[in-house]
């Protein structure tokens, strides 16, 4: 059957068009657009009119490429900036309206379900333990896996949107991560769950792919160099001292850092910094399979005709 998927985020927006065969997924053709649909988020308004603007013109494009493609079933989903929207529900009437895609407003929790289900489609080892962060715009979800079962999974509202709209300074930003990551510690403990010293983080969305992509000086993104690279603390905290000092179009300078990402890019890193350093890990794994995979790849939990 040939199906879609659509991954309306609070930074980017992804569409991924493919052949779903027995529970396999054959991908035709993936398309990103940085939209920033958090940008200029406010809690009483919500959803800023610009940041709707693109991201309907976006949805718009994915609407054509995909009857283009002929695609027969279409699962989509709206995350962080949308469900916490106060016009969220207005903006979902107005995307099916005027595009006819029917955005689902997921959870943090089944968020966090389906990028496990997407990121075990494309590693290369199902490792007996496994933590899986998704730093995203709005909000960044832990998963912690036993042999592919989830055991935990949070969403915590740590987006590098939010991040860098709502904090000036890097130290500003690293105390509210480190304040939530200490209460997420505090969580698993209190439910006994604990992180085994054998485990892997693994790290998906932009900010993991482009470490990557930085690292490898990748001029034209190339998701199968990036996929299960290893990257370590070090390293990472490398590509950050490199970054901080210039300005965001400076960074564009950098190969590997695309346009959009370049005055978000340092708090995604603070993200994954602290969050192994929280948690004891000294390299993640990057997956470019994710959310979308995981949406194509869906079951009950989530049906769209």
């Amino acid at each position: 059957m040939r199906c879609a998927a659509v991954d309306l985020g609070t930074n980017t927006a992804r569409l991924l068009i493919g052949d779903l065969d027995s529970g396999r997924l054959s991908t035709i053709c993936i398309e990103r657009e940085i939209v920033r649909l958090g940008g200029g988020f406010t809690d009483s308004a919500g959803l800023s009119e610009s940041a709707q603007k693109r991201a309907l013109i976006c949805m718009k494009r994915f609407s054509a490429i995909m009857k283009e493609h002929e695609v027969r079933l279409v699962r989509a989903s709206a995350t962080s900036a949308v469900r916490d929207a106060v016009n969220g529900p207005f903006f979902v009437e107005k995307v099916l309206k005027e595009t006819g895609i029917k955005l689902v407003v997921i959870d943090g929790e089944l968020e966090g379900k389906l990028t496990l289900k997407g990121v075990i489609s494309g590693i290369d080892s199902v490792h007996d333990s496994m933590v899986v962060v998704d730093v995203g715009g709005g909000s960044t979800e832990f998963t912690i896996a036993e042999h592919g079962v989830i055991v935990y999974v949070v969403s915590l509202p740590l987006g590098v949107v939010r991040l860098t709209e709502g904090f000036i300074l890097p130290d500003a930003m690293s105390e509210r991560i480190t304040g939530i990551l200490d209460g997420f510690k505090s969580d698993i403990s209190s439910v006994g769950v604990s992180i085994k010293p054998d485990s892997v983080m693994i790290a998906t969305a932009g900010t993991a792919t482009t470490l990557a992509a930085i690292k490898m000086e990748m001029t034209d993104y190339d998701y199968r160099r990036v996929n299960n690279l290893v990257i370590s603390r070090r390293e990472i905290a490398e590509i950050y001292e490199r970054l901080l000092p210039l300005n965001p179009r400076d960074r564009l300078k950098i190969p590997g850092l695309e346009s959009g990402r370049e005055d978000l890019i340092i708090a995604g890193i603070l993200i994954l910094l602290h969050a192994m350093d929280s948690l004891g890990f000294t390299s993640i794994k990057v997956s470019d399979y994710g959310l979308l995979e995981g949406l194509a790849l869906a079951g009950e939990e989530l049906c769209i005709g």
